[in-house]
């Protein structure tokens, strides 16, 4: 993971701020910086979505596969992840690499949880025909605190896209043929209101921080990654880094993470609203526009 490199007095500047409640950028330690959303920004996807906290850009592509086997009636999501090599010189060889596999894996368990999305709706027929949804992940900036903005990245490009409605053909001999509908707004939409946001908390002194900067990040020996449905729920924990925490520490950065995941949620959601209820007037900005 990108990071960087602090004196001891910068260290200590930094520590003496967060166990007063205010943080180099004068934020409190429950604080998100803005964050910049912008959806369908690659016509060539099925949906998209860009977040500048770190530069986070996803695409979502939907290509007809067949079921799992232990799942015939369903189909299912596929995560890949990119971390650009001019993000970070550490991200050159086999460093972004390994980040890139390890924030896939965090997706992965992330969206295993039931109810997560209704992959129920993504079957065309059962045991033959399904959509998967390729979702394809490119970390362009190093900003710190990467798989928040990435979790919200993909929540909004999930939230974006759209999936041609088909009609299943059956001749007088059972031959089966797919028909794809030609008209664009012919489509489904996937509800994203319980896909999880993560919320990752490091531990600095004694006290923890939500959305971390790289210079913050260097002061934190230990973080917890929590993921937090809009109602509050949490779906999945992990702890990060080389520091310990003791399980007083753990309840109260997961009760952090429950209260601060759902604000997010919610100033998440009313930023894509805003972006739908514009329809196709809405300008586009960023270096996709």
């Amino acid at each position: 993971m990108a990071s960087v490199v602090l004196s001891e007095p910068e260290k200590l500047y930094i520590l003496h701020g967060v166990q007063e409640d205010l943080r180099v950028d004068g934020r409190g330690c429950e604080d998100y910086r803005c964050a910049e959303v912008e959806t369908d920004i690659i016509s060539s996807t099925s949906g998209s979505a860009r977040v500048k906290l770190a530069n986070i850009l996803v695409g979502v592509k939907a290509e007809m596969g067949t079921p799992m086997l232990e799942k015939p009636d369903e189909g299912y999501l596929e995560f890949s992840v990119d971390c650009s090599a001019y993000a970070t010189p550490e991200f050159e060889c086999w460093g972004g690499e390994e980040l890139g596999a390890e924030i896939a894996a965090t997706l992965y368990n992330v969206f295993s949880s039931e109810n997560c999305v209704d992959l129920k709706l993504l079957c065309i027929n059962p045991k033959e025909n399904c959509w998967v949804l390729y979702v394809d992940v490119l970390l362009l900036q190093c900003g710190g605190n990467l798989f928040d903005a990435v979790s919200l990245a993909v929540k909004a490009a999930l939230f974006n896209t759209r999936i041609p409605k088909v009609r299943v053909l059956e001749d007088e001999e059972g031959f089966k043929e797919i028909e794809l509908s030609d008209d664009p707004y012919d489509c489904i939409r996937l509800n994203v209101d319980d896909v999880p946001c993560i919320v990752t908390l490091n531990k600095i002194g004694h006290r923890h921080v939500v959305d971390a900067t790289l210079q913050e990040e260097a002061c934190s020996l230990a973080s917890l990654l929590v993921s937090v449905t809009s109602k509050g729920a949490l779906t999945s924990i992990r702890k990060m880094g080389k520091g310990s925490l003791d399980p007083e520490n753990i309840f109260e950065m997961m009760e952090t993470g429950k209260r601060v995941g759902k604000l997010l949620h919610v100033a998440l959601q009313k930023v894509l609203d805003e972006e739908e209820s514009l329809g196709t007037s809405r300008e586009k900005v960023g270096f996709l526009g």
